[in-house]
């Protein structure tokens, strides 16, 4: 789960986070032609998670069903591998036509360093008009537009209240001793309260990414400004020392499934689906996936709390999947009608719709009483939130230093303070 959603994407990817996505090995090889006078494919990539069907897959499916003449050729890559992936073969020349990106500069497949590398293509006035007011630097690079963003991502607690009913929990947490409170009854009912995949840096990465929005962002919303400009430090941040002091003490706690340290996305899928664990760190995309994969579960959006039950509830949403064009693609013209035909109105919503997502735009006028959402609408509402923290860093070598240095403290053999200077120095590189 990417996380993209990084994330994730993310969004699950992700984030995150992730939501399932595919991905092929080169791009179509000559024809540049859309399809007018014949039949023309080209090639889709995306990170995958799980084997549920991916929303990357409902859209190629909508786009050949409205044109018959196009095949739009899929095939999933690791979550977990896919931006390092990716990056390497837009290096070799041989990635696909259109591939899945990621708002920002956080990640190996965020949209700035690839479209910086030129890898990227340029995209239409009608995908730059779809880039919600002030995520304009996620998507853009010297006022030119290279990612299309595609949804309204909400990354935090995919929670089972059926899982949680099983456990005797009545109420989602509101503070840390509440967590920790639910862990131990979690555990006396045979459950986990947080099924981690801590051997993937995208799970560790956004579980903490998650955790800051509390600690780190709901008092300091122009942090990653103040990072960006020596103003300050991870190490010497108070709310970045206690986001990861709090995963360390949920471990301890037992908060976690058995052998977190050393579990894939697998576990995500395998433990929430049988309701062996109750909640996971994520996008929220990804619930629907697992809703149809577990009928029988019931999955909804809750925030992590903060540490006390009088501190500011915060979450983390932003637009973070993305679509973008290989610069060195042979089927340009084919792919921008692809990505012109999703940044039309009649197609605004299909994303969000496939992927259990957010529409990329009017968030304020959504009636989200009766959605998965429901528990979390009032901070969506009052834009108590940010954006997925590591779309604003400077590169994608700071998220794995978190993303690794929560799988050392997992593991005893890293520090917090080792964890956070090791963030400062990939920034600073």
């Amino acid at each position: 789960m990417n996380h993209h959603l990084h994330t994730g994407k993310f969004l699950v990817s992700a984030a995150v986070v992730a939501l399932a996505l595919a991905g092929c090995s080169s791009s179509s090889s000559s024809d540049s032609g859309s399809g007018s006078g014949g039949k023309t494919e080209f090639t889709l990539t995306y990170a995958k998670s799980n084997n549920i069907q991916s929303p990357f897959e409902v859209l190629a499916k909508e786009y050949m069903t409205a044109n018959p003449n196009i095949t739009i050729k899929l095939e999933g890559k690791p979550n977990d591998t896919y931006g390092d992936s990716i990056r390497t073969q837009l290096q070799a020349g041989n990635a696909a036509d259109v591939i899945e990106t990621e708002g920002g500069s956080g990640q190996s497949r965020s949209v700035v360093p690839l479209a910086e590398a030129k890898f990227l293509e340029p995209l239409s006035d009608a995908v730059t008009k779809t880039i919600p007011s002030g995520s304009e630097s996620l998507f853009q690079l010297n006022g030119t537009t290279y990612g299309e963003p595609l949804g309204i991502s909400y990354v935090g607690l995919v929670y089972n209240t059926v899982a949680a009913q099983a456990a005797g929990l009545t109420a989602a947490p509101k503070s840390l001793d509440e967590v920790k409170a639910a862990c131990t009854k979690a555990a006396t009912a045979g459950k986990a309260l947080f099924v981690l995949a801590g051997a993937t840096v995208p799970n560790a990465g956004i579980t903490s990414l998650i955790i800051s929005a509390t600690r780190v962002y709901a008092d300091d919303p122009d942090w990653n400004t103040k990072r960006a400009g020596g103003k300050t430090t991870f190490a010497g941040t108070k709310g970045w020392q206690d986001t990861l002091q709090t995963i360390v003490d949920l471990n301890k706690a037992g908060c976690f499934q058995k052998g977190a340290e050393g579990a894939g996305f697998d576990a995500i899928t395998n433990n929430m689906a049988k309701g062996t664990s109750v909640s996971f760190f994520g996008p929220l995309g990804s619930a629907s996936e697992l809703q149809k994969a577990a009928p029988q579960q019931k999955f909804v959006a809750e925030a992590f709390p903060p540490a006390t039950a009088d501190g500011k509830a915060f979450g983390v949403a932003s637009a973070t999947y993305s679509l973008s064009i290989n610069a060195a693609s042979q089927k340009k013209e084919a792919a921008k009608a692809f990505i012109d035909w999703l940044a039309d109105p009649a197609q605004a919503s299909l994303f969000a719709k496939a992927s259990g997502g957010l529409p990329i735009s009017g968030l304020q006028q959504q009636d989200l009483s009766t959605t998965i959402y429901a528990d979390v609408a009032d901070l969506l509402k009052k834009g108590d939130y940010t954006p997925l923290p590591n779309s604003g860093w400077k590169s994608a070598g700071v998220y794995d230093a978190l993303g690794t240095g929560v799988q050392g403290l997992l593991t005893g053999q890293s520090t917090v303070d080792k964890v956070l200077k090791a963030m400062d120095t990939a920034w600073d590189q």
